[in-house]
Formats: C-alpha cells, sequence, structure tokens
C-alpha cells in the first residue's frame, strides 16, 4: 500500500513536470513535442523498477517490423501500455477516448502529438472521420498507430470480445497489424493499490499480413493476444 502510494505521487508528479517542461514545444515542430512522449515512457519505466521492484521484460523484438506501413493491435489492462510503448515503437499515435483530451496541459499534449481521439458514446462527425484521421497519418507519416481493441482497460483475466476498430483499420488501409501483448495488470490493477516485485512482460507477437477478411483477422488477432496472455498470467 505505502510503496503504492510513493509510485503514484512520484509517478504522477514527474509525468506533470515532464508536460511542464515541453510546454514550449506546443509552439515548435511536433517533432520536439514527440521527445516528451518517449521521456514520459522511460519516467514510467523507472518509477516501477526503483519504487515497486517491478521488472520489465520485452519479448519477441525480432517480430517488430521495421520496413514497412503497419498498426499495432496491443492489450490494455494500464497506464503502462499508453507510456511505455513509445520507447519500443517510432513515436506512435494514440487512438484513444475523447475524454482524456480535456486533462489540462495533458490533454494539450495528446493533441499536439497528433493523437486520434473518438466518442465512444456516440456517433458524429468527429467519429465518422475516423478513417480519414488514420489515413492521413499512414500517407504522410512513418509512425505507427496503436489501437486498444478491448476499448479500455481490463482486468487480467477478462477475455472479452475485441471491438471492430482494429479490423475496420486493417481492411480499410490494407496494411500489417501488429499485436502486442502486455500482463500489467497483474502490477497496475484497474482498480485498487499496485503490486510490487513482480513482472511486467511486453510481447511483441508475429505480425498479422493484409488479405484476410474482417472477421477472420478479429478472430485471428484476438486468439493470438489472449493465447499469449493467459500464458503470460
Amino acid at each position: 500500500m505505502i510503496r503504492s502510494i510513493f509510485f503514484k505521487f512520484f509517478f504522477f508528479f514527474g509525468i506533470i513536470l515532464i508536460c511542464i517542461i515541453f510546454l514550449p514545444s506546443f509552439f515548435l515542430p511536433k517533432k520536439i513535442a514527440l521527445y516528451g512522449g518517449r521521456l514520459m515512457g522511460f519516467w514510467c519505466k523507472i518509477c516501477l523498477n526503483i519504487i515497486l521492484s517491478t521488472k520489465i521484460i520485452i519479448k519477441g523484438e525480432e517480430n517488430i517490423i521495421l520496413d514497412k506501413k503497419f498498426f499495432i493491435a496491443c492489450s490494455h489492462q494500464s497506464m503502462f501500455e499508453t507510456f511505455f510503448l513509445q520507447t519500443i515503437f517510432n513515436s506512435p499515435v494514440f487512438i484513444l477516448k475523447k475524454e482524456l483530451l480535456k486533462i489540462p496541459i495533458f490533454g494539450w499534449y495528446l493533441k499536439k502529438i497528433g493523437s486520434i481521439s473518438i466518442d465512444r458514446d456516440k456517433i458524429n462527425k468527429e467519429n465518422l472521420n475516423f478513417k480519414d484521421q488514420i489515413t492521413n497519418v499512414v500517407k504522410s507519416t512513418n509512425r505507427p498507430i496503436i489501437i486498444f481493441p478491448q476499448a479500455t482497460r481490463s482486468e487480467p483475466l477478462d477475455r472479452t470480445p475485441f471491438k471492430k476498430g482494429a479490423a475496420r483499420i486493417y481492411e480499410d488501409l490494407n496494411i500489417i497489424c501488429q499485436p502486442v501483448a502486455i500482463n500489467s495488470g497483474n502490477v497496475w490493477p484497474k482498480y485498487g493499490s499496485l503490486k510490487s516485485n513482480k513482472k511486467i512482460i511486453v510481447s511483441i507477437l508475429k505480425s498479422i499480413e493484409p488479405g484476410k477478411d474482417k472477421i477472420e483477422f478479429l478472430k485471428s488477432l484476438e486468439n493470438s493476444i489472449y493465447s499469449e496472455l493467459d500464458k503470460l498470467n
């Protein structure tokens, strides 16, 4: 309990401080602001290592796609993946809930780095523009898009069927999918105190090539990620 409180204090204090330090980057090129995201990812790792004695293990680095356009579909159990994945992949673009953009300073930062927001409870013009936004990112940059197919943070043993957003990206853009499974909920649960002296394993799985239909792809993606999480748990 005490270590969990210390972690939350120092972690969020550091995140706020990084956002403040990078405030001037809001008026500078986007690539400068992106360094702030990587710094947040490293700060997350440092806090977990030092305060909670958490060991972070990366599996499957050989599966990382280096020379092609791709998007990442990742399990979502905690804030960890939102920050740490920025240290592995090249300045990823997150698809996230619109409410996060309303957070002072941090929300401004998310806008600056090009995050794509959606309103999960409504069908509106902005959501219908979803395809145009991701198409623009894929065509104009080498930054991969990250989507969380579970749509929200889930418990480690939760096996909720994936939402259709990942399949929509896969079919519409006809690009490779990089599945990632992370058991971060065992350390940083959705509710309650963080746990110490455990491992967070980031498992980068074999890519799914274009060519499957949406239903087949989503079933393959869900099986790949959930099967890996079963092993990690």
